[in-house]
């Protein structure tokens, strides 16, 4: 295992990491997801809302890109994984430098718009419970969260 990853051996094991990863989120933090279909990005979304205090129910965006949801902070659930070949800014930056708490599945399809400090992680499906989760913080803020998350 890197330095920076943890496995989880249940969805709900899954969400209670970023529960515990919302707790130390502030305001215009990004968090990016990657990983394959059914590696756990909504599911590690759902636990950053819960712990945020979003009480809606959250599901992916595909359809939509952008969900936003209130809670302690506001919440932007974003799925740009239909922008894919597409250089179009849906104003972007007033989630990423606003006061809400950004989550971007698939950023990898707006990477020119994602600032630079941001903390990207990528899940991976190892077998039918088990994700690995990779932590790959970009900044000293993200580089404390981090810490504090693996332990």
């Amino acid at each position: 295992m890197s330095l920076h990853e943890i496995e989880t051996h249940s969805a709900a094991e899954t969400r209670r990491v970023a529960e515990h990863l919302a707790l130390l989120l502030k305001p215009g933090d990004v968090i990016t997801l990657e990983g394959d279909l059914g590696a756990g990005k909504t599911a590690f979304a759902q636990g950053i809302a819960t712990g945020l205090g979003v009480k809606r129910n959250v599901n992916s965006p595909t359809y939509t890109i952008i969900k936003e949801y209130e809670g302690e902070l506001p919440f932007y659930h974003m799925d740009v994984y239909r922008l894919e070949d597409s250089d179009e800014d849906i104003g972007f930056e007033e989630y990423f430098h606003g006061e809400g708490i950004s989550v971007v599945e698939w950023a990898h399809f707006i990477e020119e718009f994602l600032p630079v400090e941001r903390l990207d992680i990528k899940l991976t499906l190892m077998d039918e419970h088990t994700r690995r989760l990779e932590f790959f913080p970009k900044g000293l803020h993200y580089e404390s969260i981090t810490a504090e998350i693996i332990g």
